[in-house]
C-alpha cells in the first residue's frame, strides 16, 4: 500500500511538471527567443548628473540647449545610417518611460520581413491591445521590453502597446534593409 501511494505521488508530480512546462511556452509567440541586449540601458534620473562624458549612453547630451531631449517633447528622430525619419510619440505612461531612456543607439534584429526589434534591458509599463492592422512606420512595444519598428503594413492577431508612428514612412523599408541594423532614437 505504501509503495502504491509513493508511485501515485510520483506520477502526480511528473504530471504537474509536464503541465507547467507545456503551459509556459506557446508556439504562436511572434518572437521565440530573447537575445542578450547589446547595450545596457541604465535607469536615468535627469535630476542627478551621472559624471559620464560618454555621449553614446542613454540620456547623455553634449549640448546645453534646454530644448534638446526635452522629456515633454513627443517628437522623435529615428536615424538609420544616413537616413533619418521624424516620428510622433503617443502620450502614455509607456512613452514617458521610453523617453527616459533616450537618446539610445541599438542594433535591431530582423523579423518576418516586416519589422525590426530590440529588447530593452528592463521593462516598461504596458497597455497592450490588438491594433488589427500594423501600418508601415508603427513603433510599438511587444510585451514589456521589446521595441518594434514596422516597415510593412499587414494584419495581426498580436497585441502591442503603441509608442508612436513615423510621420512619413516613405523610404523606411529601404533604409532598414533586410538584415540587422543600427538605429538611433532621440527626442527632437
Amino acid at each position: 500500500m505504501k509503495r502504491m501511494i509513493v508511485c501515485w505521488m510520483q506520477a502526480a508530480l511528473f504530471s504537474l511538471i509536464l503541465l507547467v512546462g507545456s503551459a509556459s511556452c506557446s508556439t504562436d509567440d511572434p518572437i521565440l527567443t530573447q537575445p542578450e541586449p547589446e547595450q545596457t540601458v541604465p535607469p536615468v534620473n535627469p535630476d542627478e548628473p551621472d559624471g559620464s562624458d560618454n555621449l553614446d549612453e542613454p540620456g547623455n547630451n553634449d549640448d546645453n540647449n534646454p530644448d534638446d531631449n526635452n522629456p515633454m517633447s513627443n517628437n522623435l528622430k529615428i536615424s538609420i545610417g544616413s537616413s533619418s525619419f521624424n516620428a510622433t510619440l503617443e502620450d502614455n505612461a509607456t512613452v514617458t518611460a521610453f523617453k527616459a531612456l533616450l537618446p539610445m543607439t541599438v542594433s535591431m534584429s530582423e523579423m518576418n520581413g516586416n519589422e525590426k526589434y530590440y529588447y530593452l534591458q528592463g521593462s516598461l509599463p504596458t497597455a497592450s491591445s490588438n491594433p488589427g492592422t500594423i501600418r508601415t512606420g508603427d513603433l510599438m512595444l511587444y510585451g514589456s521590453s521589446c521595441v518594434v519598428l514596422f516597415y510593412e503594413t499587414f494584419s495581426t492577431s498580436y497585441s502591442y502597446t503603441r509608442l508612436g508612428r513615423v510621420d512619413n514612412p516613405s523610404g523606411l523599408a529601404s533604409a532598414l534593409g533586410s538584415g540587422n541594423v543600427t538605429v538611433t532614437f532621440e527626442l527632437q
